[in-house]
């Protein structure tokens, strides 16, 4: 599986990046638009993303824009159904957050600080273990 992992925090960023190696080949982005860019060369080069971990606070576009804008890119490219990415959004933001999501197309929230049993069950849930 490729995995992206778009955190500008660098201590959740190795966190994530060490834990998702284990389950496939794992890119690090810092911020929103480096993770749009790398998102549209894997499209474009016809290997997309099987998981993308999305930090929602993050300079120049934050975690819930770029979702919007991959889902954009996935139906441009015909990419439907359980085609798409996966998408796992992890927050600092309080649990009402997590409890009345932004967006429907985000399979998984994950609350910071970030926990592995918690990750590794989330997986298990979207069917990518």
């Amino acid at each position: 599986m490729r995995i992206l992992v778009a955190e500008d925090d660098l201590a959740s960023r190795r966190f994530l990046s060490q834990l998702m190696s284990s389950y496939g080949d794992c890119d690090q982005t810092v911020d929103g638009m480096e993770a749009l860019d790398a998102i549209q060369l894997a499209i474009e080069e016809g290997q997309p993303y099987g998981l993308i971990c999305l930090d929602v606070m993050m300079p120049k576009l934050d975690g819930v824009k770029v979702l919007k804008a991959v889902r954009q890119m996935e139906k441009q490219h015909g990419i439907k159904g359980s085609s798409r990415s996966k998408v796992i959004l992890t927050t600092a933001l309080n649990p009402e957050f997590i409890t009345h999501p932004l967006d429907p197309d985000v399979e998984m929230y994950a609350p910071k600080p970030l926990d592995a049993g918690k990750l590794d069950e989330m997986l298990r849930k979207m069917g990518l273990l």
